[in-house]
């Protein structure tokens, strides 16, 4: 990555998520004046889910000036169950699994606190010939030579220059949840635990990995589980799910506190005649299971003049793919790049990063969707037009081998 050697340019980064913290802590490090502003009014934190990491990733934390010490835990194969929990399939695939949590405690030790602003809430953008100002509920206004929208797939910087571009419902949601180890009964933590496993039932997907503990503790008894359900639910159904304890109607997710106790009952129930008991006794040990609906989008352009958006912002591909975060990274890195190396003409340097970064989101998004096929009836299933290769995505080798694997970036 350059450095420019010639007066400091700044840039507006809106969202402290991962996205936008890779976002200030490249851009810092190619000579750019950097802050990120967030509306919440504290820290984020990602309840502990589970992150598969990429090469990509690594590469970014090192850019970005973090540490890889303690990153996770590295998986060295995965397995798929049958139904009463015997392996009826493996492959060998080793990555480095971590959480939400770990990953932005690493990447947001690396942005000083005088440029980490919270409880800023973007209102309006304006653009003029020489700059971008922001202008935040609280009547702060900022300006600089760039912003990045890097505020989730509920942006408000996409709003404002793509109100048309809304999550697409993709028919199925997602229970996530993680379990302590300690709390694990004995002969899963020592037959189970270290494993990538899935189960696969017709139109479900299950998988767990481990993660570290609280506090990124890796000792031995001291990590969790991360524990993933892949359940189809018709769109019909969603608005009575996102509707909370508290009478409240969520629109695109709902907080974990608010979601019925009713639903939770009715997972437990289904997993313990559903899943082989390996996947329902991890279930069981999870304080407060909670569920996503799966989306997905992508913008038509993911810069307009001086504004870029990158991340969930810009697009969002099904968790089968496993690459938002790291994608929310190469975002970053590319933007940075283009904005060092052309830090005299902000406008030509974020046209390079559209038209580097929106064939990779389009194809994420489109590879998505073919994995999450499996989750389809199959009357109804797209026509991938790529005939034995679509099939194979939904064999069992096929979903261990191209889950959460970026090789369909690779040039063929």
């Amino acid at each position: 990555m350059q450095t420019s050697a010639a007066a400091k340019r700044r840039a507006l980064v809106i969202g402290s998520s991962m996205a936008g913290l890779f976002a200030t802590a490249l851009l810092r490090r190619a000579g750019w004046e950097a802050d990120v502003f967030e509306r919440s009014p504290i820290e984020l934190f990602g309840r502990g889910a589970g992150i598969v990491t990429h090469e990509e990733l690594l590469e970014a934390l090192e850019l970005s000036g973090a540490s890889l010490k303690d990153l996770g835990i590295t998986v060295k194969e995965r397995v798929a169950l049958g139904r009463n929990g015997e392996v009826i399939d493996r492959v060998d695939f080793e990555q480095i699994v971590t959480s939400w949590d770990r990953l932005h405690q690493i990447m947001r030790s690396v942005i000083p606190d005088n440029h980490h602003h919270l409880n800023h809430d973007l209102v309006s953008v304006e653009q003029t010939m020489s700059g971008v100002s922001a202008t935040f509920a609280n009547g702060r206004v900022e300006e600089a030579d760039v912003l990045i929208g890097a505020d989730g797939y509920r942006s408000t910087v996409r709003g404002l220059y793509f109100p048309d571009v809304r999550p697409i419902y993709a028919g199925y949601i997602i229970w996530r949840g993680v379990a302590e180890e300690s709390e694990l009964p004995p002969s899963l933590r020592e037959t189970f635990f270290e494993k990538f496993a899935f189960y696969l039932p017709e139109r479900n997907k299950i998988l767990g990995y481990p993660i570290a503990g609280s506090d990124n503790d890796l000792r031995k008894g001291r990590r969790r589980y991360n524990w993933v359900w892949y359940r189809p639910l018709e769109a019909s159904s969603l608005p009575e799910m996102l509707t909370g304890n508290d009478g409240h109607r969520y629109e695109l997710s709902i907080p974990p506190p608010k979601i019925k106790r009713s639903f939770i009952d009715a997972l437990r129930r289904d997993a313990m005649e559903f899943l082989p008991s390996a996947f329902s006794e991890i279930l069981a040990c999870i304080k407060q299971p909670f569920f996503t609906p799966i989306y997905d989008h992508v913008v038509p352009r993911m810069a307009v003049g001086r504004v870029a958006l990158i991340g969930d912002a810009a697009s969002v591909a099904r968790p089968h793919v496993g690459m938002g975060v790291s994608k929310a990274a190469s975002d970053a890195r590319v933007l940075a790049d283009c904005l060092a190396r052309h830090d005299q003409s902000p406008e030509r340097a974020l046209l390079e990063f559209h038209e580097k970064r929106l064939p990779v989101a389009q194809k994420a998004m489109s590879r998505g969707r073919d994995l999450g096929a499996y989750m389809l009836p199959h009357d109804v299933q797209p026509n991938s037009g790529r005939g034995v290769q679509h099939v194979d995505l939904h064999s069992v080798r096929g979903i261990l081998e191209h889950t959460a694997s970026l090789a369909f970036l690779s040039p063929s």
